[in-house]
């Protein structure tokens, strides 16, 4: 790369940047929602800047470049120079579009590629102002804080609501000293000298807190040098607190000497503007002899304050200041600054292999754990039962605990929804609300990312075959906005993932006239396919309603992709859907891949292991009942219609030759969409297993997805459900 960085500070920018962006997608959308929120414009704002910052550092010139001109535009738009347009985010979402790109680059290892000069231009003309006639002095006046509407003054500027904030008081004096040094000349009363605040900066500070409203919310302007307002000796006058924390802050910062306290001090040079001598001095004996203030200003604490954090501090709309007079409220700021430096270390960074090698010796505890519970089960002896059961509660905690760490809330997929759905409908015209719920699911980090997918072909899905366009919605008596829920819960060992929507819903006969178009049934298997069976035809390969192939769907991929992959992690797939009133879809996935509750099952002398969530339910079964539908042997449980598979047939040698019992058990499992019934010998019970990979040679096996070890020290193999139907089925 062209940039030699420390690996480590590459690392903690690649981190925080990574999740500023995430979130920057996601404010990007909402603000367009809620154009007048204040305290998005300024969180959209630090966003770009702090990535500016961050990129700066590491000279990757061309993201420094695309951030800071994004970062201009909502400096306008957070002084209210400018309004939030549709057209505007266009523009934002292709920079931020621009910015991501950039930043997989960087975590690449290559050069940022530059955003295109036109993009950079766009953006730069809507970083200027929409309606012009206010000074530039007002748009610098504070760039750290909302602009709102200015409180009218307050007659009176008394002690008890005149006083101005601590962080109001630290922004105003960042300001005057990040300026140029002032051209006024020094008071020549003391000896000082350097170390005496000059009489512009003293003005201006008795300007901002007299006559600018400062305290009461609103964002003082610069006062201009030529405007003269010297300070009446009454109502004008500073109030005792307010003039204490001014020089606390001045002695603190070094400016100002404590022989400022003599009375010659205050010679105000021949200047009209500033302040008289008998209004300091008397000021002055408030402060000192009238025993207004028992103790002297204490600069100490203020030492302690660590100003440039004040400067990266959210900018709030500030409260007119009800507080306790200043030093009381300083006294109490160590401790409320020391907590969150505690929080930053918190945390660490890990890799995530090393998690991994962490949950693979768990598991090996756990099958540990079995074969010692089977053992103590056996024992007679009471000591070694109470021990084992020990073990057992804490292996448990300890898994969980382990669990826990690699566990991500489902927030990471979902966050890049409102992006996807604000963009689709404005490509197709629609007008779409996007509700999330249960955002802060956590389930295993490798769901996680390969839920992602699949969730974003469903909600594509929701907004392109299932909203209809505003005008049609109309028509048929629904809100012009229609509406998409996305939410996720947990439920038992399992996540639950509804996408639903309110749009036209599913016509089975217009699926039953495709399947029949596209050769997947004969019209008479077609017109016998129940509501259900219909549905689920969306998640046939090439299936599609649409008539026109857009770049958006049409070429029937999407469903069979969420199909295959919701397959791969042991879930389940079902679909709701009502005409006229919508769509859901429901997924179930396990919560983890690395540790599975299956149910152990004999065929002949053999073990496997049946997943526990695609387990729906056992009976014994009286086998004379069954019936033949198709060729196919069949059992009917409750008024439902089960396919029979005899699995002892496939997987042991030599079973096929056997006569076939009449009573055995049946396992009805479900995978994806579909229900069948399984024929076992026995039912060993439920156990947590540990999965092993087959190994090279056995790698691919239809049917089997792994093996472990079972509480009697056997080898049981897991088996995979859909790929044993599909190969042997």
């Amino acid at each position: 790369m062209a940039f030699d960085a420390d690996e480590e500070i590459l690392q903690d920018f690649l981190v925080e940047a990574g999740e500023i962006l995430e979130k920057l997608s996601e404010q990007l959308v909402d603000l367009e929602r809620n154009p007048d929120d204040g305290e998005l414009l300024n969180a959209i704002f630090r966003g770009f800047h702090t990535v500016k910052g961050g990129a700066g550092f590491l000279q990757l010139d061309a993201l420094v470049g695309c951030c800071h001109s994004a970062e201009n535009v909502f400096d306008t738009l957070r002084n209210r120079k400018r309004r939030v347009t549709s057209e505007l985010m266009d523009v934002v979402l292709e920079a931020l579009d621009n910015v991501n790109l950039m930043f997989d680059q960087v975590r690449n290892q290559e050069d940022p590629t530059p955003a295109a000069p036109e993009l950079i231009q766009a953006l730069d003309a809507l970083a200027e102002p929409e309606v012009e006639g206010e000074s530039a002095a007002e748009v610098e006046a504070e760039p750290e804080s909302v602009v709102a509407e200015e409180a009218s003054e307050p007659e009176q500027p008394a002690a008890e609501n005149g006083d101005i904030t601590d962080d109001e008081f630290e922004q105003l004096l960042d300001a005057l000293q990040g300026k140029d040094a002032p051209a006024a000349t020094p008071e020549p009363a003391t000896g000082g000298g350097a170390d005496e605040i000059s009489d512009d900066e003293f003005e201006s500070l008795l300007d901002d807190l007299h006559g600018k409203g400062k305290h009461s919310g609103g964002a003082p302007a610069s006062k201009p040098a030529t405007e003269s307002s010297a300070p009446a000796a009454g109502g004008d006058e500073i109030s005792d607190d307010e003039f204490e924390s001014l020089l606390d802050e001045l002695h603190g910062k070094g400016q100002f000497k404590a022989a400022a306290a003599e009375p010659e001090a205050s010679a105000a040079g021949g200047n009209d503007d500033l302040i008289s001598d008998d209004e300091f001095e008397s000021l002055l004996d408030d402060l000192h002899g009238k025993g207004k203030k028992p103790e002297a200003p204490k600069p100490a604490p203020k030492v302690a304050k660590p100003a440039p954090e004040k400067k990266a501090e959210p900018a709030k709309k500030v409260e007119p200041a009800k507080q306790p007079a200043a030093p009381a409220a300083r006294g109490d700021e160590p401790d409320a600054k020391t907590a969150p430096a505690a929080a930053g270390e918190t945390t660490v960074r890990v890799d995530t292999k090393r998690l991994d090698d962490i949950m693979n010796m768990v598991g090996e505890l756990v099958l540990v754990r079995n074969r010692l519970q089977r053992l103590g089960g056996a024992s007679e002896d009471e000591h070694m039962q109470k021990a084992v059961s020990n073990l057992d509660v804490v292996t448990t905690d300890l898994q969980s605990a382990v669990m826990q760490t690699r566990m991500q809330p489902i927030k990471k997929v979902f966050g890049r929804f409102p992006r996807v759905v604000r963009d689709l409908a404005r490509n197709l015209k629609k007008e779409i609300n996007l509700v999330m719920h249960g955002e802060d699911t956590d389930l295993d980090k490798n769901l996680v990312e390969a839920l992602s997918d699949p969730l974003v072909h469903l909600v594509r899905n929701s907004v392109d075959h299932g909203i209809e366009l505003p005008d049609v919605r109309e028509k048929a008596g629904k809100p012009r906005t229609g509406l998409v829920t996305l939410s996720a819960e947990q439920e038992g060992d399992h996540i639950l993932l509804v996408i639903e929507d309110d749009g036209a819903g599913m016509d089975p006969n217009v699926l039953r006239r495709k399947a029949v178009e596209k050769g997947l049934f004969e019209q008479d298997v077609a017109d016998r396919l129940t509501e259900t069976e219909c549905f689920n035809l969306i998640f046939a390969p090439g299936f599609s309603t649409k008539e026109q192939i857009s770049d958006v769907s049409g070429r029937g991929v999407g469903m069979d992709v969420v199909k295959t992959k919701i397959g791969q992690l042991n879930g389940m797939i079902n679909i709701e859907s009502s005409m006229g009133k919508g769509s859901r879809i429901v997924i179930k996935v396990p919560l983890t891949l690395a540790i599975m509750p299956t149910l152990m099952i004999m065929l002949g002398d053999q073990s496997f292991a049946l997943p526990l969530v695609n387990v729906v339910e056992i009976f014994h079964l009286d086998l004379t009942k069954k019936n033949i539908v198709d060729g196919r042997e069949c059992i009917v449980v409750r008024d439902k219609v089960f396919p029979l598979f005899y699995i002892k047939k496939w997987l042991v040698h030599g079973a096929s030759s056997e006569p076939e019992t009449t009573e055995s058990h049946v396992v009805i499992v479900a995978m994806g969409t579909k229900r069948v019934g399984f024929v076992v010998d026995q039912l060993v019970g439920q156990e947590e297993v540990v999965i092993k990979p087959l190994g090279r040679m056995l790698n691919g096996t239809p049917g089997m997805s792994g093996a472990t070890i079972t509480g009697d020290g056997r080898i049981a193999l897991i088996l995979d459900v859909p790929s044993l139907l599909q190969h042997y089925g």
